[in-house]
């Protein structure tokens, strides 16, 4: 292989692999049924928040909505402890909105990662390179060398989750709005430091599972398409 090919190879997996972590956050996010539930029950939420578990899940499929930009405010009536109120607080809604920008520009950043994955691939054919032959090796590499890195992010950030967690929120967000008050904020109570941990968890075995399964794929090319027929 070229050396061309192999950067462009390489390059063609790194945008692959960022594609199905944005595509596996969103999938445990969005399209998992009952996830939120079964976490609702396993941290007694509903005993903090006062609330019974279908007006908490309408709730939480409101701000899902938010988040994925189907709706355009965060003005969610409930009734908590008995009373009607907005579930929401003024603190919350400013919050919530930094957290839709993140989850809106990972959707961009996919885009843009889909748009260069095919535009790698127009380079290589356009190079004349054996796709059949060169994609399944350079991005086997690129998906060894990709997950390595990150494996070992995780690892790091495994030795002290809530160290971590606040580091994220200092890099991504300009303002101390994430550092809620479960007295006074409802959000803080149904989205606890254990629920992000087992969310990150689920994250990583999705993502694991579809890195597997590209990787498989691979071999299986490499394996129907010998050195012999480059």
């Amino acid at each position: 292989m070229k050396p061309v090919h192999i950067f462009l190879g390489i390059l063609c997996a790194f945008a692959l692999m960022i594609t199905l972590l944005i595509t596996s956050v969103e999938a445990v996010t969005y399209w998992t049924p009952g996830y939120y539930e079964k976490e609702y029950t396993k941290y007694h939420v509903l005993e903090n928040v006062h609330m019974e578990m279908e007006d908490l899940l309408d709730v939480t499929k409101e701000m899902m909505a938010y988040l994925r930009g189907k709706r355009q405010d965060l003005h969610v009536p409930t009734t908590v402890n008995g009373q009607p109120r907005e579930f929401f607080n003024q603190r919350e809604i400013a919050h919530m909105e930094d957290v839709r920008g993140l989850f809106l520009a990972a959707i961009t950043i996919r885009r843009a990662c889909l748009i260069f994955l095919l535009a790698f691939i127009a380079l290589l054919l356009l190079t004349k390179a054996n796709i059949l032959y060169v994609l399944p090796r350079t991005i086997c590499a690129g998906t060894i060398l990709f997950f390595t890195l990150l494996s070992t992010l995780a690892i790091i950030i495994s030795t002290d989750f809530t160290k971590y967690f606040i580091v994220f929120h200092k890099i991504f967000f300009n303002n101390d709005l994430w550092m809620l008050d479960p007295s006074t904020d409802l959000l803080i109570n149904i989205v606890p430091e254990p629920f992000f941990m087992d969310t990150a968890a689920r994250i990583a075995i999705t993502y694991g599972i579809s890195v597997a399964a590209v990787f498989l794929l691979c071999l299986a090319f490499i394996y129907r398409f010998p050195k012999t027929l480059s």
